[in-house]
């Protein structure tokens, strides 16, 4: 028999949990999906129109480069074409950044609960992790900064996934100046920060000050293009040169390009988004403190995170039964099974959910 002996790494791996409707057997277009943090709103109708009038150049290659659309991008960041990177999506550039700059000396800070991906790209590529649990941040912001390891890498996302808390401009710049002074890249992800109504604590107009900063984001949450697979990074010249050398050729298709640079033309559409997200939201919020066996995390984006007295995994196959699919977050490191997600949706959508939330015994 041949003997297979793959990465060590590799053997231990074991993929991340996520929401979407295919995480679920058999699903079907019946089911109502909360699971998945998406604009409410999708993506503009005028990007669908768009798409298909380009349709006829599908047998030829995409531009390996993305130029266009880092143009497209320059035009709408502030942020020279040589800062940015394009991705087939925003997980493909966390591990593409991990397999760069995380190596078995590498000691990488993830506060928790997070997205999962972070930590289970430094663990595939050697690093070691270390872990600040924490439901608020802002309230151990002092203790966390105090965990900032010297030659390494800080992961933070903000606004939180799956917490929804977002931190100032004025804390997140100081990880940052503390991580430079100790020679630690920070790696943030702002794949929400878009769909945030009340503020823009954004550090896009920060890289110029730091050459330690990388800032992820996406065209799935906020564009509404998550079948696409697209996301973008911005970082210093450095960072970015070596992070191009990285990436595999014609990683992101021609479709995905084209839909990402017609997205920004129609970016007003993101004011609408977020006046739709902050009138839902609160109605949700306002709605969900009426049920007595759960409690509701304050959210600054378009998903709330809920503690609840039923069993996660319970909850989420008696809502599957009226077609509702949500979130269940043992997944999650930090949290267990009293804890589940949902995400903003329309106004018919997030009835349905309260209805179907209210007739369930406890």
């Amino acid at each position: 028999m041949l003997k297979i002996t793959p990465n060590p790494n590799t053997v231990k791996h074991v993929p991340a949990a996520h929401g979407g409707i295919f995480s679920i057997k058999n699903p079907d277009e019946k089911i109502v999906d909360f699971s998945s943090n998406v604009n409410p709103l999708g993506c503009h109708p005028n990007v669908k129109k768009y798409l298909k009038n380009h349709l006829n150049q599908i047998h030829v290659y995409p531009d390996s480069e993305s130029t266009r659309l880092r143009s497209n991008l320059k035009w709408f960041t502030g942020i020279n074409t040589s800062q940015i990177l394009i991705g087939n999506g925003a997980t493909e550039i966390i591990y593409n950044f991990c397999s760069t700059f995380v190596n078995k000396k590498s000691k990488v800070l993830i506060p928790c609960p997070t997205f999962s991906e972070y930590e289970k790209a430094v663990n595939f590529f050697g690093g070691k992790t270390i872990t600040f649990r924490t439901l608020n941040l802002k309230i151990d912001f002092q203790k966390f900064l105090k965990k900032i390891p010297t030659k390494g890498i800080v992961f933070i996302c903000n606004p939180n996934n799956p917490t929804g808390e977002i931190l100032s401009k004025k804390e997140m710049e100081e990880i940052v100046k503390i991580a430079e002074k100790k020679s630690t890249l920070v790696f943030v992800d702002e794949t929400f920060i878009e769909l945030v109504p009340d503020s823009n604590p954004s550090l896009v107009k920060s890289l110029k000050s730091y050459q330690n900063l990388f800032i992820l984001r996406s065209f799935t949450k906020s564009f509404g293009l998550a079948g696409l697979r697209i996301g973008y990074g911005l970082g210093s010249k450095n960072i970015i040169e070596i992070l191009q050398r990285v990436k595999i050729p014609w990683n992101v298709n021609y479709i995905a390009q084209t839909a990402a640079s017609a997205a920004l033309c129609y970016s007003d559409f993101l004011e609408k988004s977020r006046k739709n997200i902050k009138k839902e939201n609160l109605f949700l919020m306002n709605s969900l403190s009426k049920i007595e066996w759960l409690s509701c995390f304050s959210s600054s984006t378009n998903f709330i995170l809920i503690k609840t007295k039923i069993n996660s995994k319970l909850l989420q196959k008696k809502l599957l039964k009226k077609n509702i699919l949500v979130r269940d977050c043992s997944t999650f490191c930090g949290l267990d099974e009293n804890y589940i997600r949902i995400a903003v949706k329309n106004r018919i959508q997030n009835k349905l959910l309260i209805k179907e939330l209210g007739e369930i015994k406890w």
